[in-house]
């Protein structure tokens, strides 16, 4: 094991981008968060602490806050020849004084995909508060059927943002919302984001990533005032048509295990479930 001799602990800069980057790539007990930004892509926002000895980088933690009351364990990671208990415990306490200073940051949350990363979340006191489930369509013909009202799909321009990230806010509760850099960030990197109008007014979206196999459907929601009708289905029909003329192969998606009315939908439209789950866990910052 690593001696705690000449040990600091201190918030990362862009001069570690290099270490940081080896740690993330060549060690065994990493964790990353499912997301459209590179782990690296923190440094600079806070907290993002780091275990340094005699000039080595030894373990880090990065949960900067986005959107503004929810700090996501984006990354964690720690040398192999370190206790990983001891290091997520350092750098832990040290996150969470810093939240606890934070302004609006209510819950710490994380998507553990090892069981080595459930196990320190549990010593830190999250709690598992639902789960993530995966389902997938594989390719065959998009579902056919219309709606009474009338459904307007065209691509969503940069300019409709902020009305997407209202509809955003409005449809997730806190845990789940989009911040608008990270809505930015989504459409610039999806395959097809599309968005529904009704009477001239944007009432949901869509925005899709490309997979080797296909495409990923990373987010879809609907003004609360205008779910159950069809804009959802109507909304998934065609990004399913999209890709079935890309040549798709299967189309994945993912959702709360609690969240029926959204696996209706995904089943209604020829989606499966694949088996793959993950647990959501959190823990309240207190003051």
């Amino acid at each position: 094991m690593i001696s705690s001799t000449s040990q600091i602990t201190r918030m990362a800069t862009i001069n570690d981008r290099q270490k940081l980057a080896y740690l993330i790539h060549f060690e065994v007990h990493v964790h990353r968060h499912l997301d459209y930004r590179p782990p690296l892509d923190w440094i600079g926002g806070r907290p993002f602490p780091i275990i340094q000895r005699q000039g080595d980088i030894i373990a880090a933690l990065a949960c900067p806050p986005d959107p503004p009351n929810i700090a996501w364990i984006r990354m964690f990671a720690c040398k192999n020849q370190y206790s990983v208990r001891s290091a997520w415990q350092t750098l832990w306490d040290s996150a969470y004084a810093e939240l606890q200073e934070t302004p609006n940051v209510s819950v710490a949350a994380a998507i553990p995909m090892q069981s080595w990363f459930k196990v320190l979340l549990r010593s830190s006191h999250f709690q598992e508060t639902n789960r993530i489930v995966m389902l997938a369509w594989d390719g065959y013909e998009p579902p056919k059927g219309g709606y009474e009202t009338k459904i307007y799909i065209r691509p969503i321009r940069q300019d409709d943002l902020e009305a997407v990230k209202a509809i955003d806010n409005a449809s997730f509760v806190a845990v789940w919302q989009n911040s608008q850099d990270y809505l930015e960030l989504a459409f610039r990197q999806a395959a097809i984001a599309t968005l529904a109008e009704v009477d001239g007014k944007i009432v949901g979206y869509q925005i899709s990533t490309a997979t080797p196999m296909g495409g990923h459907l990373a987010r879809l929601a609907v003004h609360p005032d205008m779910q159950r009708c069809g804009i959802a289905y109507t909304l998934l029909r065609n990004v399913l048509e999209h890709f079935k003329r890309r040549g798709a192969r299967m189309v994945t998606v993912n959702t709360q295990a609690d969240n029926q009315a959204s696996i209706a939908l995904y089943t209604k439209t020829g989606f499966e479930m694949t088996g793959e789950e993950y647990s959501i866990f959190e823990l309240k910052i207190q003051r």
